[in-house]
């Protein structure tokens, strides 16, 4: 389980929170939707839990292990995919893999059969080799998507995952979501098209202002309206 318990963050040159008293509980096995208007406190919440920021209030704990007290082991468990790709540019696609893997201590023979399944399953073959400032949006988008999956997280993070993705790949992605959850994994996911979050998330948060203001199934939800869109912008309306 993900727990956040009264998380808060404010940027000092703002002073407005950027996250507000945030509690969330995500279950093993679940795909949570995390959504939210531009500036509602989506991507501070996520840095908080990678790690890349640190809380000015609050506790995040992991299957029972608390960040601050044990970030090593809290970061060994959990993939991120950042929404800008960012990533080595210099490095070979394979380089690139092999880094990942011994950065989260990844067994070698491990490392080389969960990278031929992704090159595979993402179409990367012919590209493995060349060097990543060579590749399309798209292309590495996958690849640090195989960077953060090599390690099985417990918790895998996607902030906006498919921008780019050509539909196969898209498709693709959206199944090893599936498949990642019902592994007993958690799957953590940040987007602003709405019909997909509908369609693979098991339940869904919306944040607006640094408060989470709904939490609930995509059922739930679209209960109090005729859409789960319909009931975005009600809620996050100004």
């Amino acid at each position: 389980m993900l727990k956040l318990e009264n998380l808060s963050k404010t940027y000092a040159k703002g002073g407005v929170k950027a996250v507000d008293g945030l509690n969330l509980e995500v279950k093993n096995g679940e795909i949570f939707g995390f959504l939210g208007p531009n500036g509602a406190g989506k991507s501070t919440t996520i840095k908080m839990i990678t790690g890349v920021l640190q809380p000015d209030e609050g506790t995040i704990v992991l299957n029972g292990v608390d960040i601050k007290k044990d970030a090593y082991v809290f970061k060994h468990n959990f993939g991120y995919v950042p929404d800008n790709h960012a990533t080595y540019e210099k490095l070979t696609g394979m380089e690139y893999i092999n880094f990942m893997g011994s950065m989260y201590d990844v067994p070698k023979d491990v490392l080389k059969r969960r990278a031929e399944e992704f090159i595979e399953k993402f179409s990367l073959g012919h590209a493995i080799n060349d060097q990543i400032k060579s590749y399309s949006h798209g292309m590495k988008q996958k690849i640090v998507v195989i960077g953060a999956l090599l390690h099985n997280p417990k918790l895998w993070i996607l902030d906006e995952p498919l921008t780019g993705l050509d539909p196969q790949s898209a498709f693709e992605l959206k199944q090893l979501m599936r498949e990642h959850a019902d592994a007993g994994n958690i799957v953590f996911f940040s987007s602003h098209v709405i019909d997909v979050v509908e369609k693979v998330c098991d339940r869904i948060g919306i944040i607006k202002n640094g408060k989470l203001i709904a939490v609930g199934t995509v059922d739930e939800l679209k209960q109090q309206s005729e859409s789960l869109e319909e009931f975005f912008l009600n809620v996050t309306a100004e």
